[in-house]
């Protein structure tokens, strides 16, 4: 692949965010059904900042959240890829792999596939040891493809950014170790 740190899967572009992903990126992040595990929507702006935001991990890191789309048409799905965590969480040092996609495009195995290509990426390009990823523990669907990417669930925990109070709360932290233990 010629641009730079895009990634392929059978169905998937994992690539570099461009100015066409931003509309329907705030589209999904105003989604009240998207959000539903997130303290609140997105406003445009802020959709606008996060996207700015994981693009420029690539440049910083050597890595972030790429657009996802279909390779066969090009349509935007959502993000997925690596992103420092969240500081005050268990495994604060590390990186996680993350994903959300619009609402019609759940139920297809995208999060799982995009996910499995960023995992790669990361321990094969990046040389990342472990993997981690958090989610509320009312998050089901997230962390049925934590499982399937063949994480383990590490340890429970308040989220320090969520109100206390809030169902949100409670959350999970997933770990994938490197397979060959080699970093």
């Amino acid at each position: 692949m010629s641009e730079p740190f895009a990634l392929e899967t059978p169905r998937l572009l994992l690539r570099r965010w461009r100015p066409e992903d931003l509309a329907p990126f705030a589209a999904m992040n105003a989604d009240l059904e998207v959000m539903r595990y997130f303290p609140a929507p997105l406003s445009r702006t802020a959709s606008d900042e996060l996207a700015a935001r994981a693009d420029a991990g690539f440049e910083r890191r050597g890595y972030g959240l790429w657009a996802l789309a279909l390779r066969s048409d090009g349509s935007f799905l959502g993000f997925t890829g690596l992103n420092p965590m969240p500081e005050g969480v268990p495994g604060a040092e590390g990186v996680e792999v993350g994903w959300r996609l619009a609402r019609e495009h759940w139920g297809r195995g995208y999060a799982t596939e995009a996910a499995r290509a960023a995992v790669a990426f990361g321990f094969e390009t990046v040389g990342l040891t472990r993997i981690d990823s958090i989610t509320a523990v009312l998050n089901e669907p997230s962390q049925r493809v934590m499982r399937r990417l063949g994480m383990r669930a590490a340890e429970r925990f308040e989220h320090p950014r969520v109100l206390v109070g809030s169902p949100l709360r409670p959350h999970i932290r997933y770990v994938l170790e490197r397979p060959d233990g080699v970093g």
